[in-house]
């Protein structure tokens, strides 16, 4: 294949760790092949991005920080009315941000809702990167279509559809909502394939799973074993993750399910809305954090019990680690099942995670052969699919034809 032309590639999304995290070992890879990649994020992720060699082109986002997922409202439209405003808002800074500097190619995450208009609007091709799970044929009418019917019946949700639409229409597009939001021209997806729900129903044409897009994470600190541990003692990590971690009643269960428990070490990252002191004593072989380098814990780990986000569930996979997968929230609890059904994990769900089902479930899953085995080739499978060079590759494919295809035109007829 004829190496594309070095490019300015114009990547976007939103400040979280589950949105940035995901795609930064690729944006990193663009730059390392000669690309220029400017990146949009709001001030606080601008150190994290500009560690890859993109650039940060900062705007000013509304959306509720990671710290505060009680901000984002108990229902459905509380979340999609906030993502409109946002999207609404953040657009005429995007556009101001790269007037005069526009790319050859833009780069999404599935949450950042204006960069779809700007492709749109410079003709360029454009790329969702999703890190997790897609649509499938028959999704809307299987997994979404009951809720959004229902919503569109109210007041607040019909004035909801009504302002997206006036939204998309004075942009020049003509797509409806929802397939905007759910249906990009093309993805690629950075979760392996086996965490797909009905893989064999996505469209390959549009979906491509390349698998996790990790990297070394050396940036993000080193973990190693405490000197006084014997070679056959076990390590576990406990980590929900960045969003939903205010669980100190979750926290003190895991102290005392594997506080003392000989040949045990736990790594237990609890966040930085709990106060170590509202665990009460903390065991010997607890290593307590608000923060930890999840991959070189898990890279060293024997389990590890996990909210089961995306990013977690897929580190776990890579490493070949058991899990226990304790779901908090949206796609989790899906990703949880998949995982068990996978024959790598136990999901328990939080109500039912108490010290003594935390301790059964880790300690039916070490040491069991047929969960080892299934965790290895799980690890194999993932590195098949190519990763962060694979992704880079079929981006730089779209670069090797500067103009748009018919499938990269917003204002065809929707699929």
């Amino acid at each position: 294949m004829t190496p594309p032309k070095r490019a300015h590639i114009a990547m976007f999304s939103i400040a979280a760790h589950g949105h940035v995290n995901p795609s930064l070992e690729v944006i990193r890879e663009l730059v390392v092949r000669g690309h220029r990649v400017s990146y949009a994020i709001p001030e606080s992720f601008a150190e994290t991005v500009a560690e890859t060699g993109a650039e940060p082109r900062i705007y000013t986002s509304v959306l509720p920080t990671e710290g505060d997922p009680e901000a984002w409202g108990t229902e459905l439209i509380d979340n999609i009315e906030t993502f409109l405003a946002d999207a609404v808002q953040a657009l005429p800074q995007l556009t101001k941000a790269f007037r005069g500097d526009e790319p050859d190619l833009v780069l999404y995450d599935i949450t950042a809702w204006p960069a779809r208009v700007l492709a749109h609007r410079w003709d360029v091709p454009v790329v969702q990167l999703s890190p997790n799970l897609v649509a499938w044929e028959g999704y809307e009418e299987e997994a979404v279509a009951e809720a959004y019917r229902e919503l569109k019946k109210t007041p607040r949700g019909s004035a909801y559809y009504e302002r997206f639409n006036d939204w998309i229409a004075a942009n020049g597009m003509t797509i409806d909502p929802d397939r905007f939001v759910g249906r990009p021209d093309r993805c690629l997806a950075l979760i392996p394939g086996a965490l797909q729900p009905h893989l064999d129903r996505v469209d390959p044409s549009v979906y491509t799973f390349v698998g996790a897009c990790q990297g070394d994470r050396g940036h993000q600190g080193e973990w190693r074993r405490p000197a006084g541990l014997a070679a056959t003692d076990k390590v576990l990590l406990v980590s929900l993750g960045s969003s939903y971690t205010k669980e100190p009643g979750f926290y003190r269960e895991c102290l005392e399910a594997f506080g003392g428990l000989d040949g045990w070490y736990v790594v237990l990252q609890i966040g930085k809305h709990v106060d170590v002191a509202e665990l009460g004593p903390v065991p010997a072989n607890f290593e307590v954090r608000d923060w930890v380098p999840r991959l070189a814990v898990l890279r060293q780990a024997d389990a590890f019990i996990t909210h089961a986000g995306a990013g977690g569930s897929q580190e776990g996979l890579a490493c070949a680690v058991p899990m226990v997968a304790v779901p908090q929230a949206v796609d989790q609890f899906g990703n949880a099942d998949m995982l068990q059904s996978l024959g790598v994990a136990r999901h328990v769900p939080k109500e039912e995670a108490t010290a003594r089902t935390l301790r059964e479930a880790v300690l039916a899953l070490v040491g069991n052969p047929r969960v080892a085995a299934a965790s290895r080739a799980l690890q194999r499978s993932m590195a098949a699919e190519g990763g962060t060079r694979r992704a880079a590759d079929l981006i730089e494919a779209e670069l090797l034809d500067m103009s748009p295809t018919p499938a990269l035109q917003e204002t065809a007829t929707p699929r």
